[in-house]
């Protein structure tokens, strides 16, 4: 029996400018009058319409109908795909993913835009620290939504640094990533390829990364157990900000953040210990301080956790400080597994019973709270 092999029905864009910057800035007047007079007079549904009436092979279609057009005439995607343009935090951005929305509806595909934030060249500091992480969470969360199995990049458009976060990305993600260069007739395939990165490792520092990538603002150096250990160094960046050390996620952190946080919800039946009975769950116990218990949220989190954490069998509180400001994350401390919990004034810290018998499942439950505190917790 022959085996006919899936084809992608999500298929991530990245964009770029080429379109209007040089394609159709270059356009006579006189050769094409009605493109011409869109443009300039930023009709994009017009525009759209003009691109339409070309072969999206032309050159002048600019690289995403291009490369997008290889695709599918090549059968590397479904022909009913579905085009995600993540595209620049830029005004050209914005018309361009309007053009490109307009152009496919026309052809009957389905689209959506993802804007970017601070993904623009006006401030490098910016599109290095915070633009290139917001592309890698953007992309994630759509191959989340729509199925690693199900999903390829096309990794043509935008700036030379996006595109290789897009192609870092299919290749930690193990989905393909395609590039067609301008002067390339064929479309390249980046295969898959496995990532040496560290399963165990992500687990293990999993309250540092949650935090640092639900944040965009750097966080302090003290406030983490932070080791001098090469693997971490090339998923942070350090700086000193009136002589006190800052640290915040770099774009290679960021990828290997939602890499594994996606593994790890695939494999949660294969990581974590069995479920606690139910008649051996516990109450939350205070500790003995008037202060703490005028904080009912306090009891709330530990309740919470207790009750939609199968694995957890008690939380006790042990130590608080009314006017410390930390981050809130689970970790594995001296006295095994522990949450830090903060609203920016006090903080507690929580000690977490759980089923786990050995140091790999306590690694993983101190990942399972910490995606409990991002998903449940926070939300």
């Amino acid at each position: 029996m022959e085996i006919i092999p899936k084809l992608p029905t999500t298929l991530l864009c990245t964009v770029g400018t080429s379109l209007f910057h040089p394609n159709l800035d270059s356009v006579k007047e006189a050769e094409q009058p009605a493109l011409h007079a869109a443009y300039h007079g930023r009709d994009w549904e017009s525009v759209a319409a003009s691109l339409f009436e070309l072969d999206p092979r032309e050159r002048l279609c600019g690289a995403e109908i291009n490369s997008v057009e290889s695709l599918l005439q090549k059968g590397l995607v479904a022909g009913d795909v579905r085009l995600v343009f993540f595209r620049s935090d830029t005004d050209d951005g914005r018309d361009i993913g309007e053009v490109l929305c307009a152009y496919y509806a026309l052809r009957g595909i389905e689209t959506e835009t993802v804007r970017i934030e601070h993904l623009q060249d006006a401030d490098p500091q910016a599109f290095c620290r915070q633009g290139l992480r917001e592309l890698a969470k953007a992309v994630c969360r759509t191959v989340r939504e729509y199925s690693p199995a199900w999903c390829a990049i096309n990794a043509t458009g935008g700036y030379k640094a996006q595109i290789a976060v897009a192609v870092l990305l299919g290749q930690a993600l193990g989905i393909p990533v395609y590039y067609k260069h301008e002067r390339f007739d064929e479309i390249i395939a980046f295969p898959p390829m496995p990532v040496a990165l560290d399963f165990d490792y992500w687990m293990e520092i999993s309250g540092l990364l949650f935090d640092l990538a639900r944040n965009n603002d750097v966080a302090r150096f003290d406030d983490f157990e932070i080791t001098d250990s090469e693997q971490l160094q090339s998923l942070i960046n350090v700086e000193s900000i009136d002589g006190e050390a800052y640290v915040e996620l770099s774009p290679t952190g960021q990828i290997f953040h939602e890499t594994f946080r996606m593994r790890f919800q695939d494999r949660l039946d294969q990581v974590l210990p069995p479920a606690v009975p139910g008649n051996q769950k516990q109450n939350p116990k205070w500790e003995d301080s008037g202060h703490i218990q005028n904080h009912p949220e306090i009891m709330d989190f530990m309740e919470r956790l207790t009750k939609d954490i199968p694995q957890v069998r008690r939380c006790y509180t042990f130590w608080f400080n009314p006017r410390l400001q930390q981050r809130t994350r689970a970790r594995y401390g001296a006295k095994g597994i522990e949450t830090v919990l903060s609203d920016g004034k006090y903080t507690a810290k929580i000690g977490v019973e759980t089923s786990a018998a050995n140091d790999s499942q306590r690694r993983a439950m101190v990942a399972r709270i910490n995606l409990w505190i991002d998903d449940e917790w926070r939300t």
